[in-house]
């Protein structure tokens, strides 16, 4: 179980944060939705440890870990950007956090997530010889192998477009489901929200504007914003794939 109890953050005299409340059960997804600057980043931050609280607390498996430092909370990031060693194979990758880890990972553990995410055809490629789809899975992989307590994904799917995008939703859904991986994503997708995750908290000028099941947020948005994002967003995803496709396609 993860909780956050009135967690605010503040920078200076400016409050980017403030009184987030919250709580999810082992295994389940959460997307963190909204539009740019809404605090959706430094919230991931302040769960992560990056960042400090400003006030507030959090609370993993009944334990207060608001201060905890970010390397003993055994939680680990999937950047936006992939970022992975151009200069190491895909496997070189994957396995690079582990030499400066005392976790117990053997052999048969790698293989288990290489073959999970069907990433054995190429782990001999450089990083430059992988497609978009599979350079996100090698990240995730890297990441899986540290066998973190959360997983965090900072809009994983940004870089990611028709099949492929699809493809590692089901991914990070079968993740979350195989291995009792509590999941937390950034996203300024609402289609991603609702489609991927079990509970969506929708962020808005720092403050949490309706936090629910994608069920309860397209049935009961609870406030003009929430609809208002909702539609807005859809409506411009739908705009761009005409853009891309054509009208025929509409």
């Amino acid at each position: 179980m993860l909780a956050l109890n009135d967690v605010c953050k503040q920078f200076g005299q400016k409050q980017v944060l403030r009184d987030i409340s919250f709580q999810i059960e082992r295994g389940e997804i959460l997307s963190l939705l909204g539009p740019s600057g809404c605090g959706k980043t430094t919230l991931l931050n302040l769960i992560l440890g990056l960042e400090s609280l400003s006030s507030g607390d959090i609370i993993h498996e009944q334990q207060n870990i608001s201060t905890v430092p970010m390397k003993e909370r055994g939680f680990n990031i999937v950047f936006q950007d992939f970022a992975l060693f151009p200069h190491l194979t895909a496997y070189d990758n994957i396995v690079y956090g582990l030499k400066n880890t005392q976790k117990n990972v053997t052999k048969e553990s790698i293989q288990s997530y290489i073959d999970f995410l069907e990433l054995e055809p190429h782990l001999h490629k450089m990083i430059h010889q992988l497609s978009g789809g599979q350079k996100q899975r090698v990240s995730i992989a890297r990441t899986l192998v540290m066998k973190p307590k959360i997983l965090l994904l900072d809009e994983p799917l940004s870089a990611l477009d028709g099949v492929i995008k699809e493809s590692i939703k089901t991914q990070i859904q079968s993740i979350a489901r195989e291995f009792d991986l509590t999941t937390i994503i950034v996203t300024h997708d609402p289609e991603e929200a609702l489609t991927l995750s079990d509970k969506v908290l929708i962020l808005n000028d720092g403050g949490v504007a309706q936090f629910g099941t994608p069920q309860d947020i397209i049935n009961r948005p609870a406030n003009n914003f929430v609809q208002g994002f909702i539609l807005k967003q859809l409506i411009i995803k739908r705009q761009n794939i005409l853009a891309l496709f054509g009208e025929k396609y509409g």
